[in-house]
């Protein structure tokens, strides 16, 4: 009965979206200081340019042009959280995750309607050498660095230096695709929504085998594409992260530089850098760990993915991430106003494999999509704005309810899924859904990755099980 329920609520909320897009494909995506952009959902062709190669992808069901989505004139005032919401239940629970070592460190932050009702560490940051996570202790963000470089996108396109429809080859102008009038056709936007018409996490192997960034980037040239650009998606780490050689391209600014200026230091993030260098040089961070003989093992981080800063490069405390979403709650647009956060936070990309996987994805989640560096969900029929990451050692989710003006970050140092059960367990008591054993397992082989051995010991991806569940 239950079953049947929850499929009517999805069919019905399918065709709501149907005709929501509908209504839209006249809209132009916007920003706050630039000309109404419009999507072109067939390619345009000249005398002097070859028509676009056709690509076959019989299997996909996902979205072929992006949707477009104009900011809203006015938000909405958020609903309250529902009775029963105790930020001491959370809490309770995240210390019960790191007892008897089921995970070394844990770090939580939930704030709403601009507060932080909780910022706090549980367990240790390094098993060989203990001292207690706070708040401020500097957790590795892995594929959170994704709505990093989203938003510091979206806020050089507030500032009329780049557009969302910005070519690719305008910053870069030696970049080659297989298809050589793909490559002239790449967006800013189709690299942050992975619609770049590439195989899922491509050379993401080649990263993990310390293999350089940019050569990777040159052998984009000689890689199978399964779609044109802006026409599936397919989750990228190389690809994504030339977004960096976009904003230094556009600003003379490293994009690291640009970050910590435009971001971390006008939110007061005081903890969070990037690379490996700058988590070393925290004056408290959690040291990752993998399972071994039976209990956890501290390693030093592998400088693998941070070669991709825009894509796993981030590090930062559960002070910072609180501060940050306040920002993406929208309490703080003298930095993120409101008009970018809604372009940001809307999807334009289906992503259909994100509604399976983890439990609380197949009966939560009634439909998925990607924007501009966030997942996007919609969560028992409430909007979710979404992201996880996963690398060597070390966890995370945030997660965004517009609904209920709730913002949820949790930060841990182990392989484990065992702590993502915390996120699904806090937005069912914000919006008053009964309660369900999200946490219940201990950890097991197949919650855990082994950096040296796991061919997917990687980012978050949507083919893998690096990600968060």
């Amino acid at each position: 009965m239950k079953d049947n329920q929850i499929q009517r609520q999805r069919r019905t909320w399918r065709v709501a979206r149907i005709g929501l897009v509908g209504l839209l494909l006249p809209l132009a995506l916007t920003s706050t200081a630039q000309t109404p952009l419009r999507w072109n959902t067939a390619p345009v062709t000249s005398p002097s340019v070859p028509a676009p190669t056709t690509y076959s992808n019989p299997s996909s069901n996902y979205a072929q042009a992006p949707l477009p989505y104009a900011a809203p004139v006015s938000t909405p005032r958020a609903m309250p959280l529902a009775p029963g919401f105790d930020v001491r239940e959370f809490e309770m629970l995240a210390q019960e995750l790191v007892a008897n070592q089921r995970v070394p460190g844990l770090a939580l932050a939930i704030v709403q309607n601009g507060r932080v009702l909780s910022a706090r560490g549980y367990g240790i940051t390094d098993m060989s050498a203990a001292e207690p996570v706070d708040a401020h202790t500097v957790f590795r963000l892995a594929s959170l660095s994704k709505s990093f470089a989203g938003t510091m996108t979206g806020m050089l396109v507030n500032d009329g230096a780049l557009r969302w429809d910005s070519k690719l080859v305008d910053f870069m102008p030696a970049f080659r695709l297989s298809d050589p009038t793909a490559a002239q056709r790449l967006t800013v936007a189709d690299i942050l929504s992975h619609r770049v018409g590439l195989t899922h996490n491509a050379y993401d192997r080649d990263i993990e085998a310390n293999a350089d960034y940019h050569g990777l980037v040159q052998k984009l040239a000689y890689t199978p594409m399964k779609c044109a650009p802006g026409e599936c998606y397919a989750y990228q780490n190389v690809a994504f992260s030339m977004i960096g050689d976009v904003v230094f391209a556009a600003t003379g600014q490293f994009f690291s530089e640009n970050v910590q200026r435009r971001i971390f230091k006008p939110l007061g993030m005081n903890d969070a850098s990037y690379g490996l260098e700058g988590i070393a040089a925290s004056s408290r961070w959690a040291k990752p760990h993998i399972r071994g003989g039976g209990s956890w093992v501290s390693r030093m981080p592998k400088p693998t993915y941070y070669r991709l800063p825009p894509a796993a490069g981030v590090n930062a405390s559960i002070a910072d991430m609180a501060q940050y979403l306040i920002a993406h709650t929208g309490h703080r647009p003298d930095v993120l106003p409101a008009p970018l956060l809604a372009t940001l936070h809307a999807p334009v990309i289906s992503t259909p494999s994100e509604m399976r996987g983890s439990p609380w994805r197949r009966e939560r989640v009634f439909s998925a999509g990607y924007g501009l560096g966030w997942r996007v969900y919609n969560y028992a029929g409430r909007e979710l704005v979404f992201h996880g990451g996963a690398v060597q050692g070390y966890r995370g989710v945030m997660a965004v309810m517009p609904e209920r003006d709730l913002g949820i970050a949790i930060l841990w140092n182990s392989d484990s899924s065992l702590p993502s059960g915390l996120l699904p367990t806090i937005l069912d008591r914000a919006v008053g859904l009964p309660a369900v054993a999200w946490i219940k397992r201990e950890p097991q082989a197949a919650d855990t990755m082994y950096a040296e051995d796991s061919p997917n010991a990687g980012m978050e991806s949507s083919s893998s099980n690096a990600a968060p569940e």
